[in-house]
């Protein structure tokens, strides 16, 4: 992918990281050979020690659960530390208890090596940003970056050195829960925001106390499950997996990710925590990484579920794939010696296991200063300051998508009386999304905390609930997952609706704040019907009686089918799950105090029945006509719906802005150009609105003509510009033969000589158009 291709433009509302801060290079390149050598010498001759025991235990990552610092060493965790059976722990949190296991390991175990501590460190630790999904509507890598590096300084100023982080499974399925934790539908977005992850993460030297492992996850092809159900089986093509489901991993490994995790799902009929071909030849073999692989959670002994024998085959299995470190289950600790002695695994297949533990340990200085994660006084200094939580406002902000305006209701006026009404207006459990588990939930500011602190002086706000999450209280139940209450309102839906109603009358506009409670997305949370519950939707329609206009404030972490409920409000504003900061965030944007500029990264359907759509989609043999498809008309005998258009409700790359963006046609440099030469591709962007704002201008190539069929479109670049009312820039991309590779029916990855489609625009479907011949 070539590095020309994206230039990004941060709208500074918070302070922002320095250039000596800010990472532009994989975290290898500190490592001299002189670095290289010292540590080998070091690990060969700890490995020389160890015994077959101590080997093992470094491949065993049990959770510890949370204890008090006195039960360090009397617990069962902290004497399988002191024996030397343990390589890590996670799902521990704070300095003190961290420093009091680290000390058992240290001073307690005969080798006295230290333990590396992991905890899911999703989207920021006690300071929270969008979910990922959120974040990647920012389409600004700026902001991608700094999340993880405050992220990372949290985490670290409070013992963590590990996350499992950056989640990165492409997925065109909006059922599966999961979309809300990873970046969306494309390739190109995922791997420029993965590897921007990795940096922020892991910085330059992971020795220095301020940087933590990253691990890219769920290798691989998680986010194709069957049905959307979570933990299902995935089948397809190996030029599927390399072309759109693999290149985010690899853009982690190429930034120099240290650590990455096996999927829960099978693989070519394998599943991926026993897949020798994922984990070593194309992991290691194919993309030369270096770093050790751990299971997700249980991952080895749910093997034997898929049916792949017993904990001890399964175990041989896992690391016979290429599997270093179990995390959970404890098959290896339980059966390898026995495997070993049976000739089912090697000493040398152990050794290299133990080794790429030990290496990452050492890369992170612990055998230097075993305690340099962690120091209470630089936590209480670092954890949830000020600067953090307004970088994270910041960027809350730059992830929201206005989906709709009519008649220019947002921005709001500083003035008259606002009803604020849903069942998420008062709720900060639920501010932070699903994966927020260092959060500091009750500290989160909601909606209503936001528009009271900013604009309580000018606008007088009125509220009410009006609505459950859901009609049915049992399904609400399991919504409120992982102690984030839903606040459920036992009284009858006539009198909340009656009482939303009667505070809506009193007022100028509506703002509407619904969709999903937070744990309606995440793991374990697939639905088969991807729109907003019907207590919420009755509740919408009966404010649109009232004639106020509606600002509908919608809170997803999925794309969701809003066929039935897009034309009843005035303006739609997605917040996904904005963090920390949201309640401040959403304000700033419903008052224009920042102009809204994320684009989605993923399609929102018109309805459950398209799914799976996505814009990189290719063309049938029997296409719909274009003009048919843009009337949603229906063609018989042609690839077409009877009942249901072709196109989403908003396609990928859509968002709209409180100013206007015209875009010029297409000029380019050469349009027969000739091998390795670079073509520039140019349009002029002008804002001709009545706000600053920026825009997130999108570079799409069509190859025409393939060895095997290529899709419609494929994002190849972007770049945000921020624009002055009324100024206009020339915005232009360089591409390369680079830009056109794709890997053929061989595996090959190459490009083709042939016609291209140039298309430019502010979203996937609405482009300019140039056409090109590239020639070898």
């Amino acid at each position: 992918m070539s590095k020309k291709l994206i230039v990004i433009a941060t709208l500074a509302l918070a302070p922002v990281f320095s250039a000596q801060e800010m990472v532009n290079k994989p975290v290898q390149s500190y490592q001299t050979a002189q670095y290289q050598a010292k540590k080998k010498a070091f690990i060969d001759n700890l490995l020389s020690k160890m015994t077959l025991d101590e080997k093992i235990g470094q491949m065993n990552l049990p959770s510890s659960g949370d204890f008090t610092t006195g039960l360090a060493q009397s617990s069962d965790i902290g004497k399988k530390v002191e024996q030397g059976l343990v390589g890590g722990l996670f799902n521990i949190k704070g300095a003190d208890k961290i420093k009091a296991v680290q000390k058992v390991a240290v001073e307690k175990s005969r080798l006295k090596i230290p333990l590396i501590f992991g905890m899911d460190v999703i989207h920021g630790y006690e300071t929270t940003f969008p979910i990922p999904l959120g974040l990647a509507a920012s389409w600004d890598m700026n902001l991608v970056q700094q999340s993880a590096r405050v992220a990372a300084k949290e985490a670290a100023s409070d013992g963590i050195n590990w996350t499992f982080s950056p989640m990165v499974d492409i997925s065109r399925e909006p059922r599966w829960g999961r979309v809300s934790e990873g970046s969306g539908e494309d390739p190109y977005l995922g791997s420029e925001i993965a590897k921007n992850m990795v940096y922020g993460y892991q910085g330059k030297d992971l020795a220095n106390g301020t940087n933590i492992l990253a691990c890219v996850k769920h290798f691989a092809l998680y986010g194709a499950g069957e049905a959307g159900r979570d933990y299902n089986t995935v089948d397809m093509s190996h030029v599927r997996m390399f072309n759109e489901y693999f290149p985010p991993y690899k853009a982690a490994v190429d930034a120099g990710v240290a650590s990455v995790m096996a999927s829960f799902n099978e693989v070519d009929g394998v599943p991926a925590t026993g897949n020798r071909w994922l984990q070593t030849e194309v992991l290691r073999n194919k993309w030369n990484f270096k770093g050790f692989v751990v299971t997700d959670y249980t991952g080895i002994n749910e093997m034997v579920d898929h049916g792949m024998g017993d904990l001890q085959q399964v175990s041989a299995l896992a690391l016979k794939a290429g599997v270093d470190m179990d995390m959970v289950g404890e098959g290896f600790l339980t059966t390898l010696k026995k495997s070993l002695a049976e000739g089912k695994v090697t000493q040398a297949e152990i050794d290299l296991a133990t080794k790429r533990i030990l290496e990452s340990k050492y890369d992170l200085g612990l055998f230097d200063n075993p305690y340099k994660h962690g120091d209470t006084k630089l936590a209480a200094k670092e954890v949830y300051s000020i600067e953090n939580r307004n970088i994270a406002r910041n960027a809350a902000a730059q992830s929201m998508v206005l989906m709709k305006n009519d008649n220019q209701v947002l921005p709001l006026k500083k003035s008259g009386t606002v009803a604020v009404i849903g069942p998420l207006v008062n709720n900060s459990l639920n501010m932070a999304g699903t994966w927020s588990v260092a959060a500091k939930h009750d500290k989160a500011v909601n909606l209503m905390q936001g528009l009271q602190a900013n604009f309580g002086k000018e606008v007088k706000f009125i509220s009410a609930k009006g609505a459950n999450i859901d009609y049915d209280a049992k399904l609400e139940d399991i919504y409120a997952a992982h102690g984030k209450k839903t606040d459920r309102d036992n009284r009858s839906k006539e009198v909340l609706l009656k009482e939303a109603v009667d505070v809506a009358s009193k007022a100028d506009v509506i703002v509407l704040a619904i969709g999903e409670s937070a744990e309606m997305s995440g793991e374990s949370s697939s639905r088969t019907e991807i729109t907003i519950p019907q207590s919420q939707v009755d509740l919408l329609n009966e404010l649109k009686k009232t004639g106020k206009p509606i600002a509908m404030v919608l809170f997803t972490g999925r794309p969701l089918a809003l066929t039935n409920v897009k034309d009843t409000p005035d303006a739609i504003l997605n917040v996904w799950f904005a963090g920390s900061e949201a309640g401040n965030a959403i304000s700033d944007v419903l008052f224009g105090k920042v102009n809204p500029s994320g684009k989605l990264p993923m399609t929102f359907p018109r309805s459950l029945g398209q799914v799976p759509i996505y814009y990189n989609a290719k063309n049938t043999g029997r296409p719909l006509d274009q003009k048919l498809v843009d009337k949603c008309e229906y063609q018989r005998f042609r690839s077409n719906y009877m009942d249901e258009c072709n196109t989403p409700l908003y396609p990928f790359g859509y968002g709209l802005s409180y100013t206007k963006f015209n875009y010029s046609d297409i000029t380019v440099s050469n349009a027969n150009p000739k091998g390795d030469q670079t073509v520039q591709a140019s349009v002029t962007v002008t804002n001709s609105g009545n706000y600053d704002g920026a825009e997130v201008v999108q570079l799409y190539i069509r190859d025409m003509v393939g060895s095997i069929t290529r899709p419609v479109k494929e994002l190849k670049g972007f770049q945000k510009v921020m624009l002055k009312k009324g100024e206009s820039k020339k915005i232009t991309f360089d591409i390369t033969p680079e830009s056109l590779k794709f890997y053929n029916g061989d595996l090959k990855f190459d490009w083709e000589s042939g016609d291209f489609d140039i298309m430019i625009g502010t979203n996937s479907e609405d482009v300019k158009h140039s056409k090109i011949n590239w020639t070898k």
